[in-house]
């Protein structure tokens, strides 16, 4: 009798109330070690607030530095050896002082949150630096995460086709909320406000005059090795390379500024 009762399965020497709490137990076990695996699938995508989003359009992603002191490890992401067209002072945007021995290239997205810190980053830099560094800017657009940025980048290089380009830049950035936050019936207002010919700023946002300009920023970003934005490279005085990769707060890039300076 005793060795029949060893061999019957936990389930039949159990009273009901027993079997209850044991599927009960189980079931909870079974959803915890399912939600263990969802909640590590996010973090490593990113949902931890300091990784990066993806963009399901063209596999793109955007550097999230939320809550972080300082951004991405330097050169995350980047080539060894990083390939970028060359500043052309004729068609180029740039801030600063057009033969500054210093440049820092940056791959931007007007939506993207980390690329308006960024921005105020930039500006810092060009308050102190702007007899030794030229900031280049170049459209990124990340479609798949930001919507609006494609036209707002259109609108940039409108604006700048009537000279105004980093005063617009700038003025973006300032109202937006990111994340396609800005109305875009602003964009005229804004041209307005800057004294430009709104007619033709007008013509010049509906025809996307500029598309095939901001495709090939996109082309350049992309060979550099940008995977997302903000995306910069600073090129020394030697034509040393180094990526910023990601929305670097000031102290950090006038570190990497001041390493040629002295």
């Amino acid at each position: 009798m005793e060795e029949q009762n060893t061999n019957k399965s936990i389930f039949e020497v159990m009273n009901p109330q027993q079997t209850f709490l044991f599927g009960l137990v189980g079931g909870v076990m079974l959803l915890c070690t399912v939600g263990f695996f969802i909640l590590l699938g996010i973090f490593l995508k990113g949902g931890n607030g300091a990784g990066i989003a993806y963009n399901n359009g063209n596999n793109n992603l955007a550097v999230n530095t939320a809550g972080a002191d300082t951004a991405v490890a330097q050169g995350n992401g980047a080539p060894a050896n990083i390939v970028v067209k060359d500043v052309d002072l004729k068609n180029d945007h740039i801030r600063g002082n057009k033969n500054a021995e210093i440049t820092i290239i940056e791959f931007s997205d007007t939506e993207c949150p980390f690329c308006k810190r960024f921005h105020e980053t930039m500006l810092q830099v060009m308050d102190k630096y702007s007899d030794d560094v030229r900031w280049i800017y170049r459209n990124m657009p990340l479609d798949g995460l930001h919507q609006k940025a494609r036209n707002e980048a259109l609108a940039l290089e409108c604006a700048g086709a009537q000279g105004k380009f980093w005063e617009f830049t700038d003025m973006v950035y300032d109202k937006t909320t990111s994340n396609d936050g800005l109305d875009q019936s602003l964009l005229p207002v804004f041209a307005k406000n800057l004294g430009l010919n709104v007619s033709k700023f007008n013509t010049c946002l509906e025809t996307k005059q500029f598309a095939s300009v901001i495709q090939a920023h996109e082309a350049d970003g992309q060979a550099a090795g940008g995977q997302g934005t903000p995306y910069s490279i600073l090129i020394a005085p030697d034509g040393t390379k180094t990526p910023i990769n990601g929305a670097y707060p000031f102290a950090q890039v006038e570190q990497m500024i001041q390493q040629y300076l002295n």
